[in-house]
C-alpha cells in the first residue's frame, strides 16, 4: 500500500521539491503552507507520516507537532522535522513536542526517501 505523506513548508518551492522528488520513490504526497493549514489537512487526510518545517508562520512546527501529538488519533503517526535549523536545543525541542526525526536542508532525496522508509515502514 501507498504511504500517504502530508509536507508541510511555507515554501512554495521546497513542497514542490518534496512531492516531485517522493512521488518518484513511490509515496502519494499531500502539501500544507504553514501549520495551521497543516493541523487542518491532518485532520482531513489522517496521513502515515507528517513532515514538517520549524520556521513558518501563523503556527511553526513546534507547534503544530504539538497539536497532531495532543490528538489521539495521531499519537503513533510518525513526524520528521525537516529544517534549515540544526541546533541541539531546536531538535531537543522538537522531540520533547514529539518529532521522531529530524533531516536538515538541503535535503538527499534517496536519505529522505531511507528514512521515511524506516520510521513508516
Amino acid at each position: 500500500m501507498t504511504k500517504r505523506i502530508l509536507t508541510v513548508d511555507d515554501s512554495a518551492s521546497m513542497r514542490m521539491l518534496l512531492k516531485a522528488s517522493l512521488t518518484k520513490q513511490g509515496f502519494a504526497i499531500e502539501t500544507a503552507d504553514d501549520g495551521e493549514h497543516g493541523l487542518s489537512r491532518m485532520c482531513e487526510l489522517s496521513p502515515d507520516l507528517l513532515i514538517t518545517d520549524i520556521n513558518m508562520p501563523k503556527m511553526d512546527g513546534f507547534e503544530l507537532i504539538e497539536a497532531v501529538r495532543g490528538m489521539p488519533e495521531f499519537r503513533g503517526t510518525p513526524i520528521l522535522v525537516l529544517s534549515t535549523e540544526f541546533s541541539d536545543e531546536k531538535k531537543a525541542r522538537a522531540r520533547s513536542a514529539g518529532a521522531t526525526g529530524w533531516i536538515t536542508k538541503p535535503f538527499d532525496p534517496d536519505k529522505l526517501g531511507a528514512a521515511i522508509r524506516k520510521v513508516c515502514p
